[in-house]
């Protein structure tokens, strides 16, 4: 802060949706600013608001007595209202909904955001995938969602993150990506600082890419050493998953640099190696000899199991090639045997690494 200058007006912010990281960014964003966590459930925000933790999805992290939670979603905005004897810098709404559910709360924001008084809040997102249906990136989902808004500012925040380990104050390095610099300024005031570092960017397409993909990576790297196929194995699905990433992001729009930085590699690397990875787990329970609907039914989640579908289909459309990916969707719902799969890619012909994007792997 320059010499002389007072101190920057507190950002007030909403974070819409009481899983592990929408809870975790409350969190962060709590410590210093005025925040309120908005949950879907009455018991839930009831629950987290009396024993200052959220049970079902970070039991035993202590949350900060400062942070307000609320299942009203209309409270939840009027927060962002700061009372007029006070300062206040735009607000800013985090989406903490996965990506089935980023249209719905998108069109109640649309309905409620305009009765606000003040500036339009800044709006970033959190989920990683395609829509189900469609196959539309979380960036698409929401730009047509509220069309209705014009000037809305958005973006997206992502990178190699466990909840838990954030709302431990654990250190973590995070993206916020945007086309427009004051939504990154916003979302950087809110959150950086402590033991959580927040970089800047505007690749909104490679960020939102590399987040779906490494999930999907993720299961295979788990099938392989539930396979106990070796270490070996795993560093060769990690760096040709990569490359499969950056040619789909490529064909989107991406620049191929951003799946060197923290939401391409850094993300894979995390979510494909840790133990507290739930696409890595699921895909150690298919190595195991369980099935998808087995695993799923016992309350596991898994992301990268909901995009493998929409990710293959619109690589298809685009013409790239996605080996890897396509044996994942072989084994989770072709009823191909893991090792049949495995099989598969290894058959494949041999080719030189440093080749095109988009050409076949």
């Amino acid at each position: 802060m320059p010499p002389g200058n007072k101190a920057a007006a507190a950002t007030r912010v909403a974070v819409l949706g009481a899983g592990s990281w929408g809870t975790a960014l409350a969190a962060v964003a709590a410590r210093r600013h005025p925040t309120m966590l908005w949950a879907r459930q009455a018991e839930q925000a009831e629950n987290i608001a009396a024993t200052r933790e959220n049970a079902r999805y970070l039991p035993g992290v202590s949350l900060p007595a400062t942070l307000a939670v609320t299942a009203d979603l209309t409270q939840a905005l009027r927060h962002l209202d700061a009372p007029a004897d006070q300062a206040s810098a735009e607000p800013l709404i985090v989406l903490g909904v996965p990506v089935a559910g980023l249209a719905d709360i998108c069109q109640a924001l649309l309905a409620r955001l305009p009765t606000l008084n003040g500036p339009l809040p800044h709006i970033v997102w959190t989920c990683k995938g395609f829509e189900k249906n469609d196959g539309r990136l979380p960036h698409e989902i929401v730009r047509d969602a509220l069309a209705g808004l014009p000037g809305i500012r958005l973006g997206v925040l992502s990178g190699p993150s466990f909840a838990r380990e954030v709302a431990q104050g654990l250190p973590v390095g995070l993206t916020i990506a945007s086309d427009d610099d004051a939504v990154c300024r916003r979302t950087t005031a809110a959150l950086h600082g402590g033991a959580v570092r927040v970089y800047a960017g505007d690749d909104v397409v490679g960020v939102e890419v590399g987040g779906a993909l490494k999930n999907i990576i993720a299961i295979a790297c788990g099938v392989s050493d539930g396979l106990m196929l070796g270490t070996n194995a795993r560093a060769a699905l990690i760096t040709r998953g990569l490359a499969e990433m950056t040619r789909l992001g490529v064909a989107l729009g991406a620049r191929p640099d951003t799946f060197a930085g923290l939401t391409g590699l850094g993300d894979l690397v995390l979510t494909a190696t840790g133990d507290l990875s739930r696409n890595r787990r699921v895909g150690l329970e298919i190595g195991a000899g369980r099935k998808l609907d087995e695993i799923l039914a016992g309350g596991m989640t898994a992301e990268g199991a909901h995009a493998a579908r929409a990710a293959l289909a619109r690589a298809r459309v685009l013409n790239v090639d996605l080996p890897i990916t396509e044996a994942v969707c072989a084994v989770l719902f072709d009823g191909v045997a893991p090792m049949t799969a495995v099989s598969t890619l290894l058959a494949r012909d041999a080719r030189h690494e440093a080749g095109d994007l988009r050409a076949p792997d």
